[in-house]
């Protein structure tokens, strides 16, 4: 029997079914094979060759699958039809010894019977194209974020990452937030008047102003607002143009993966991982009761916009038998793929147009159904007719200032009967249809009014809005966007508020350390360069190695500079920009510069410090007053050599005196660290120095000379570790540390 590998075993098990026994199918769980997960795995030395191993976990995998190979008549390989599904392909031919000459791959890009036996009558060698344009991708992104990843730790904290893609994607949230942060809202007005025809037949409409002396004007005050309004009640109000018009609106595109991501965002609330691991289950195909195992989907990782015109023919059957013939067409619609699209395989839709939403809904559950409802629905859209509506615009005229009124009436439904656009929160629904004026005709006031308004600052980014983002700007792959979105929220380096995305204070960290060391790899339109790079290695015009080897070595000149590099990024920000600053070396001592320089040359001078009176709990010192992102806070002035930090309010509390102290007889004062654990420490600082963690009971041990203290369990016992003194023991049984042993010798 013959044998077909795929990587799910959901997706064996739909073709499984679909196949009816003729052939084994088995799944190999992903990629059996990958880059070393401890290690660089790439051989930089050796052109770049990538080192792989077998995937943790995959033995087992690889021991079934190869015996499988050997009893099986033929192998094919059916895994994705995309750059990841052939390597893993080319992975699995390799391991299972599988002759490279001969035709095993196989792809098809919807898992229905028809699909299937139609690749297995096809099938074709592994393109080479593919799996290097997906080596390159693979063996840049790890020399990137291996390198990068260090560098943070080093340089910031421990546990960050970085990576080629999701370093940019989390600049331009970071970018925006900055925008929103600096922007400075404009004052302007709005005046309108609501009007009616001079017989008053019919309903009264409201008009904006738009022009003064024939030209575009904007009133900026109100002095100038109420110049208007007095202008406009002591004048007429007279109709000067009316254009009537029939305005189409085209049906949108079926979905490609970012649109859906986007409509699934703005429509369901739904994450971009979220929707595309419905999406996948959608694909794959799920048990359905009494049906069995089924797909309900086309492949959902594209880019294309393109139907196949099989499933374009049946839509059209479909639509002129549920809603007319009127509502398709009159010539079928194509849509034009993005610059730089993969066009390898179609847009996501339905497989089967019997399966609508209605008898889906008794099969799915609410999440996938809503994403195949959506999916369904914008594909039947996307092959209807535009919807038509009677359009109209007047004119009109009063002392010298211009005012418009817009309204528009559905003609034609068309695909909006069963798909409507996302609308967004600040977007007006259109006005009615409007009066039948006439030019010339007069108009009567019925009142009219002046708001004051605000320019608002750009909006933050969703999941929707940074997904068209990326793909807009070129970042990433359709296979990526979801993952990236995951990994931002994952790591912290953004947080929800609603929908909307908040970059955290680590992210401008990363940010700006990466900016200011890595200007070209956080460079949106370097790496939507490198993405056409990629392509044109799937092309078969491109070298993988070459790509790789014109990048690494100005990235590891910028990776030794950066690790060298003594600046030091802190937590306090320019008062010019809002940027972190860094402390720098000069000639006169040390000094805090702008992150942004040049465009920002904001320095500080740090010779001039507020001295608390906290000693550190670490080494003693007098700690300072310092600003940082989330305000003051008390930092030991011995940084970097101690690098102990105290809240700024811990100065401000009533100072607490607890325990004597041993040394010199005076009160101990209660302290905290930076964590919280108190501490107690010697009134008399910096005379005396005395610190302990437990309270001092002003004695010191008979034993050893060390200080009694009392625990939290109310334990009077000696703070030298070595010693076991306890008041209620006799002396004769304490034993006599080492270190008294020696003061005494």
């Amino acid at each position: 029997m013959d044998l077909i590998i795929v990587e799910s075993p959901s997706k064996a098990k739909t073709i499984s079914k679909y196949l009816k026994g003729k052939y084994r199918v088995d799944a190999s769980g992903g990629h059996i094979r990958d880059l070393p997960q401890k290690k660089l795995g790439v051989s930089v030395s050796q052109n770049f060759e990538p080192q792989y191993v077998t995937s943790p976990g995959k033995e087992e995998t690889i021991k079934r699958l190869s015996e499988e190979a050997k009893r099986a008549g033929k192998v094919y390989l059916a895994t994705d039809p995309d750059r990841e599904g052939e390597a893993i392909s080319w992975h699995l031919q390799t391991v299972l010894g599988l002759d490279a000459e001969k035709e095993n791959r196989i792809e098809f890009n919807e898992i229905s019977p028809k699909a299937v036996e139609r690749a297995l009558e096809h099938p074709r060698k592994i393109d080479y194209n593919l799996v290097d344009a997906q080596q390159a991708r693979r063996v840049l992104d790890r020399l990137v974020g291996y390198k990068l990843s260090p560098l943070l730790n080093n340089k910031i904290r421990n546990g960050l990452s970085a990576g080629r893609v999701q370093s940019v994607a989390l600049r331009l949230v970071v970018d925006r937030e900055r925008e929103i942060q600096s922007f400075k809202p404009e004052e302007y007005w709005t005046i309108s008047a609501e009007l009616q025809d001079g017989a008053k037949k019919f309903p009264s409409f409201r008009a904006l102003l738009e022009k003064k002396g024939g030209k575009k004007c904007k009133i900026s005050s109100k002095e100038e607002a109420d110049a208007a309004l007095s202008a406009l009640r002591s004048g007429n109000y007279t109709v000067t143009s009316v254009k009537k018009s029939i305005a189409r609106s085209h049906a949108p595109a079926p979905f490609t993966t970012s649109t859906l991501q986007q409509d699934a965002s703005n429509k369901l609330g739904m994450t971009s991982p979220e929707t595309m691991l419905m999406a996948q289950h959608l694909y794959e195909g799920m048990d359905v009761e009494n049906e069995g195992h089924i797909a309900f989907v086309t492949y959902i990782r594209t880019d294309s916009t393109r139907i196949s015109a099989d499933a374009q023919a049946a839509a059209l059957d479909y639509i002129a038998e549920k809603y007319g013939k009127e509502y398709c067409p009159a010539k079928p619609n194509f849509y034009a793929s993005k610059k730089g699209a993969q066009d390898a395989h179609e847009a996501i839709r339905p497989i089967d147009l019997k399966l609508t939403p209605e008898i889906a809904r008794k099969m799915l559950d609410r999440k996938h159904y809503n994403v195949y409802k959506l999916i369904y629905e914008r594909f039947i859209a996307s092959q209807m007719a535009e919807a038509q509506y009677d359009s109209m615009q007047i004119e009109i005229g009063n002392s010298g200032y211009g005012l418009r009124a817009s309204g528009k009436a559905l003609r034609f439904a068309g695909f909006t009967v069963v798909y409507q656009e996302y609308k967004k929160e600040d977007e007006e629904e259109p006005s009615p249809l409007l009066p039948p004026l006439g030019e010339g005709d007069a108009l009567v006031s019925l009142g009219d009014k002046a708001e004051q308004k605000f320019t608002k600052p750009p909006i933050r980014y969703t999941d929707a809005s940074l997904v068209k983002a990326m793909e807009d700007k070129g970042i990433g792959r359709p296979s990526t966007y979801a993952s990236i979105i995951s990994v931002l929220n994952k790591r912290k380096y953004v947080t929800k508020d609603g929908k909307y995305m908040l970059p955290t204070e680590i992210a401008y960290r990363i940010t700006d350390m990466l900016v200011k060391y890595f200007t070209d790899v956080m460079d949106v339109g370097f790496t939507a360069d490198m993405e056409e790079k990629l392509d044109e290695i799937e092309e078969g015009g491109k070298d993988w190695h070459s790509i790789i080897a014109a990048f690494y070595p100005p990235f590891e000149e910028k990776l030794r500079f950066a690790s060298s590099d003594g600046d030091e990024l802190t937590d306090i920000l320019c008062e010019k920009c809002g940027r972190p600053m860094v402390r720098k070396n000069g000639k006169y001592g040390k000094y805090l510069a702008c992150t942004g320089y040049p465009a920002c040359s904001n320095i500080i001078s740090e010779g001039e410090v507020e001295v608390t009176g906290t000693p550190c709990p670490k080494c003693g010192a007098m700690m300072t007053v310092k600003t940082g992102r989330y305000g003051k806070f008390l930092a030991c002035p011995n940084y970097p050599s101690c690098k102990s930090t105290l809240p700024f309010e811990e100065e401000k509390k009533e100072t607490v005196y607890e325990g004597v102290c041993p040394e010199c007889g005076k009160p101990t004062k209660k302290l905290y660290s930076r964590t919280g654990k108190p501490y107690y420490g010697c009134s008399g600082y910096p005379v005396c120095k005395f610190m302990s963690w437990d309270t001092p009971t002003g004695q010191k041990c008979p034993v050893c000379g060390g200080a009694l203290v009392t625990t939290v369990k109310g334990v009077v016992k000696c703070a030298n570790r070595e010693c076991s003194y306890r008041p209620e023991k006799p002396e004769k049984a304490a034993k006599t540390p080492k270190s008294a042993k020696k003061a005494k010798a």
